[in-house]
């Protein structure tokens, strides 16, 4: 045999046999395809196509699971609020929609169309069965705003917006201080349908449970438009502010209403400075002795900068002087007040306004556009369309279920038996 030696000689490769076959299937799958493997995949192209209607445009997505339209919930009472809780459970229960989260790390009542600039705002995770969700440390508008930049979650226009559920109810005057209101407004301001749901909340009478059924009562009419929407025939221009009555279970229906002149008094209670706030209370009942020591030599380096400022801000010096020959000083008062929202009765006897459907009963539904006003001539449509879905609605709830067409033939069969006599 002879031997080969040289250049003749056959060089080992160096490379492991494995990493080889890798880098040679990347290139091929690299390589441009040649024209047999074009129209091979012309010709698969073309077998799709001629595929049933039913594997077109409901085929399933790349996950098995059909595409299914984007819902944004937020609430202006906060990630952790009972009504927001409550809706997310009946959409994701109901299975018509990917319901997403992007809700106040707190309660933030009544503060309208305000926004956060120039501060840093924190985006948290938060655990919601069958939603993605997240909490953020800015104002209900900062969330929605957020949510529909594309920065947040992978899309940037879900189809629709639902602000709530609220408690208390946002009738007439009450929409320019209600953040619930704000919310819907700002997906209307993005070009994204809206709508905001409230519950005629009262005090001592209303449960947490009243949530859950005003949640199941609205879910004909967001079913309704979230149908419309994927046709193309919703509403432009105007969001629903729905208020749910204080016995959702017993509501009387959909009742299309108009914005009332209703406003409640803002009533404002001095408040004492020598009171001792709530935290200071509660850490002195349930930290231990060191960390109240060390809280309280916090608060007495505290105490003594402030009185040291405070010092500084009552005296000051005017340059005219007295006719003794002496300095004026000015002090500066400080007081402290805190306002609520009280009640008062309403003279509009008109029983089309918002405020009074909701006494008498009725789910309010009231269309409003950016500046919080109803076109009139979006009155006739959405008179129509609810009309529309309260049929569809009733009808629904007429027709018999399966379980109950199997129990009429096992009766009609009992029937015809002939007996054992």
């Amino acid at each position: 045999m002879e031997a080969t030696s040289g250049e003749d000689a056959p060089k080992r490769n160096p490379l492991p046999a494995a990493l080889v076959s890798n880098l040679q299937s990347v290139l091929a799958a690299r390589r441009p395809p040649q024209p047999e493997e074009v129209s091979t995949a012309a010709a698969a192209g073309e077998a799709e196509a001629e595929a049933p209607a039913a594997e077109s445009s409901d085929a399933p997505a790349a996950d098995g699971a059909p595409a299914r339209p984007v819902v944004l919930l937020t609430c202006a009472e906060g990630i952790r609020s009972a009504g927001l809780a409550a809706l997310v459970d009946a959409l994701v229960a109901g299975g018509r929609c990917d319901v997403h989260v992007c809700a106040p790390e707190s309660d933030k009542p009544a503060c309208g169309h305000s926004i956060t600039i120039r501060e840093t705002i924190t985006a948290t995770s938060v655990d919601f069965t069958g939603a993605k969700a997240f909490e953020i440390s800015g104002t209900p508008v900062d969330c929605v705003s957020l949510a529909l930049s594309g920065r947040l979650f992978p899309w940037s226009a879900p189809a629709l917006v639902i602000s709530g559920i609220n408690a208390g109810p946002n009738c007439g005057y009450e929409m320019f201080h209600s953040s619930a209101i704000a919310a819907a407004r700002e997906a209307l301001v993005y070009g994204v349908p809206s709508i905001a749901i409230s519950l005629n909340w009262k005090k001592d009478e209303s449960k947490d449970s009243d949530f859950k059924d005003a949640a199941q009562a609205c879910l004909p009419l967001i079913n309704a438009a979230l149908a419309d929407i994927e046709k193309g025939t919703f509403f432009r221009g105007c969001l629903l502010n729905i208020g749910v009555p204080s016995t959702p279970s017993a509501n009387k229906g959909f009742k299309l209403t108009k914005q009332s002149g209703y406003s409640p008094t803002q009533s404002w209670q001095a408040v004492s400075t020598s009171r001792p706030s709530s935290a200071v209370h509660f850490m002195g009942m349930h930290q231990s002795l060191g960390i109240q020591l060390a809280q309280l030599g916090k608060d007495a380096s505290a105490a003594g900068a402030a009185r040291r400022v405070s010092a500084q801000r009552k005296t000051v010096e005017v340059e005219s002087v007295a006719a003794a020959g002496k300095q004026e000083v000015r002090e500066i008062v400080k007081k402290l007040f805190r306002a609520e929202f009280v009640e008062k009765q309403h003279e509009d006897l008109d029983e089309d306004i918002d405020l009074r459907a909701l006494e008498n009963g009725f789910i309010s539904v009231a269309p409003l556009n950016v500046h919080g006003q109803v076109d009139p001539e979006i009155g006739a449509p959405a008179s129509d369309w609810l009309s529309a879905v309260v049929s569809l609605d009733k009808e629904k709830e007429a027709a018999p279920t399966t379980a109950d067409q199997q129990d009429a033939s096992v009766a009609a069969e009992e029937k015809e038996a002939p007996s054992a006599a």
